[in-house]
């Protein structure tokens, strides 16, 4: 669909969801995409750790898509961009610190020169297509947090991306009451706002507070200290490196996402005092209560540095008496992964520290008063909630229509709403799913290579292989393999069970896909009547010439 004299909002992630973050804005036959992130996978996608946002809608009108602009340098905000941008082929805009991040991120999958990253300054103006864009300055757990201000024929609109309220950042510059009002006086067709903190009845604090809470943490600690976040919250790295210097503590940083963090804020003027920092080797050497490891995973990813620390596959080894602070929030569906990482922990005696024990984190998202407080700034006529699930989504709308906010349009990813003329009102909807990245090859989520691997870690798999002689008949027994299927102690005897079940279901006079499928169906009886569970059996079938007697 080409966007005609109207404004189109269309939401391809992130709205019914906490991640994965596109969202389309369209008017006069062009499309403007804010923000292109992925989201982690779950146990529901086995042996996947990104998933990715399905584009088959905006790919198909490519020619129509203006350009891409980034608010903010988060994963579920421009993680995406490796392996979908050069695709896409749009042009990328960005602030320095976010281009900076994309940039190594183009670098690692050889893309750079092959799509355009365009840097723009802060508070800057500039123009896309039919789109008058502004870059607005808003607090949140990363350098240059931004707000869009997006200015089209048909009105005026705020896009919040990520942000809070927050006089004492750490890092970066605290969102500009006066620039806010002034957005708000010159009028806002719509507010597109973050959604994620909607149920907290309180601000989300400063990160300039968080500083004297982990401090006191590291100084009860008498062994090693750990301390978890997301490396891409840059300001809370620079309270612990200070917290380090304070305590006496030399830094290791286990990740490498971190080291690019670091190595992107500095070139780019931030963490100028960090401390420096020394290799698994040293941090291994040095007396317990001299050293400080950052880690990433503190959401339970296993392949994350903390998972490998806690399993014992790691340079980094944690005993009885070390600490391991979580200075994180868990983001809902994580709290499983993170419960087995903590209970690893607790086995190696590890005194395991979290926001519920002590002042160690804030979040980067806007609780009830702040939400308020920018419905007073921008003064919106409608309301569009996204950046959260659904309760999230529809509660934010709940509470702006009760603060007076005239209208709201709870929309979900793939409904497209017209704000303008005479809107909000939902059109129609689009196609949106996801993909999996799975090693090299982006898949669709619900294709058949991820409902087989899920069945197979589901009910187990067994192969059997027939091989037929030129007479029609068997040219020796099957051979069969169970995998996954619980017989370890039977196994033998239901190898020979399974095979007598083939070799009886055998008939040479059948067609070739009729024979397998006869085979198939005995085996997996078999299998049901010794383990109750129906696994996948997959049947090969050779044709072999077997030499004159």
């Amino acid at each position: 669909m080409i966007p005609g004299e109207e404004l189109l909002f269309c939401a391809l992630g992130g709205s019914g969801e906490i991640g994965m973050n596109v969202n389309l804005y369209g008017t006069q036959g062009r499309w403007l995409m804010v923000d292109l992130g992925l989201t982690f996978a779950d146990p529901d996608y086995p042996g996947i750790d990104l998933i990715l946002p399905d584009l088959e809608f905006i790919e198909n009108q490519r020619d129509a898509l203006a350009g891409i602009v980034l608010t903010h340098g988060h994963e579920d905000h421009i993680g995406a961009i490796p392996y979908l941008a050069d695709h896409l082929k749009a042009p990328l805009y960005a602030t320095p610190f976010t281009a900076g991040l994309i940039a190594e991120k183009l670098e690692e999958e050889g893309l750079t020169g092959r799509v355009k990253l365009n840097v723009v300054a802060r508070d800057a103006s500039f123009e896309i297509g039919p789109f008058k864009l502004t870059y607005v300055a808003l607090a949140h757990s990363i350098p240059e947090g931004n707000g869009l201000l997006i200015e089209s024929p048909h009105g005026r609109v705020f896009h919040t991306g990520d942000w809070k309220i927050d006089e004492t950042p750490v890092l970066g510059e605290p969102s500009s009451h006066d620039a806010l009002e002034q957005v708000g006086e010159k009028g806002i067709l719509a507010l597109v706002c973050d959604s994620t903190n909607v149920f907290q009845n309180e601000p989300s604090g400063s990160e300039a507070g968080v500083h004297e809470g982990l401090r006191r943490e590291v100084e009860k600690a008498r062994g090693r200290v750990v301390v978890t976040t997301f490396a891409s919250n840059a300001a809370r790295l620079q309270t612990i490196g200070r917290v380090a210097n304070e305590t006496g503590r030399r830094v290791c940083m286990a990740g490498r996402s971190l080291d690019r963090i670091v190595r992107v804020a500095k070139a780019t003027g931030y963490l100028r005092d960090f401390p420096e920092t020394v290799d698994f080797d040293e941090a291994m050497r040095l007396p317990k209560r001299e050293v400080l490891i950052m880690a990433t995973g503190g959401q339970g990813e296993q392949r994350a540095a903390l998972g490998r620390i806690a399993f014992g596959n790691h340079d980094i080894k944690l005993s009885e008496g070390d600490t391991v602070i979580f200075s994180s929030k868990i983001i809902p569906g994580n709290e499983a992964a993170i419960g087995r990482i903590m209970n690893a922990l607790s086995d190696l005696g590890v005194i395991i520290v979290t926001d519920r024990q002590a002042h160690v984190h804030v979040s980067g998202h806007p609780g009830r008063p702040e939400l308020a407080q920018m419905y007073d700034w921008i003064r919106p006529e409608i309301i569009v909630p996204v950046h959260g699930e659904a309760r999230h989504m529809a509660e934010h709308a709940r509470f702006a229509l009760a603060h007076g906010v005239p209208k709201a349009a709870l929309q979900k990813n793939g409904d497209l709403v017209r704000l303008a003329p005479d809107g909000p009102e939902k059109l129609t909807e689009v196609r949106v799913g996801r993909l999996v990245l799975d090693g090299d090859v982006i898949l669709p989520a619900d294709g058949s290579t991820i409902t087989e691997r899920r069945r197979m870690s589901f009910t187990g798999l067994i192969t059997v292989a027939l091989a037929v002689g030129a007479d029609g008949e068997l040219a020796g027994p099957p051979l069969i393999r169970p995998f996954g299927l619980p017989v370890e102690e039977d196994r033998e005897d239901f190898v020979a069970d399974a095979t007598d079940s083939a070799e009886r279901a055998f008939n040479g006079s059948l067609a070739d896909d009729q024979l397998r499928e006869a085979v198939r169906l005995a085996v997996r009886r078999c299998a049901t009547a010794w383990t109750g569970k129906k696994p996948l059996v997959e049947v090969m079938l050779v044709r072999v010439n077997q030499a004159p007697a």
